[in-house]
């Protein structure tokens, strides 16, 4: 999960590409039709090219993640973090997101299927 974040901090093709097999099925939403293949999922997160509601591309310095495996069977594992957001560099979070991750790797240990559910959390009243 650590590679998954700095991927997603760094924005890096060849990071991105490391993390998922030619061949993976990769949803944003589980309700999404998957996208398909290492190159297509590289470019939906460096915003060249993706689905309609596809997450677009972060600003540095304006979210942090933290994610960790809480099962793992053969080569199935889940994983739930945090996701937090802030509209620029420096300023107060304003947007915290639970996240959980179903994902399914290969002999390699690249990911060959990942799907996401994610919950924003409710602002507080003042």
């Amino acid at each position: 999960m650590s590679a998954y974040v700095e991927a997603w901090r760094t924005y890096d093709r060849e990071r991105i590409a490391a993390l998922f097999s030619v061949d993976v099925s990769y949803r944003y939403h589980p309700y999404d039709e998957p996208l398909r293949g290492r190159e297509a999922v590289v470019a939906s997160w460096l915003g060249e090219d993706g689905p309609e509601g596809a997450s677009t591309r972060d600003d540095p310095g304006t979210y942090d993640a933290m994610y960790e495996a809480v099962a793992v069977d053969g080569e199935i594992a889940v994983a739930t973090g945090t996701t937090r957001y802030r509209p620029q560099p420096g300023a107060p979070v304003n947007r915290v997101f639970d996240n959980c991750f179903v994902m399914r790797f290969d002999a390699a240990g690249r990911c060959r299927e990942f799907t996401e559910w994610f919950i924003e959390r409710p602002v507080p009243a003042p």
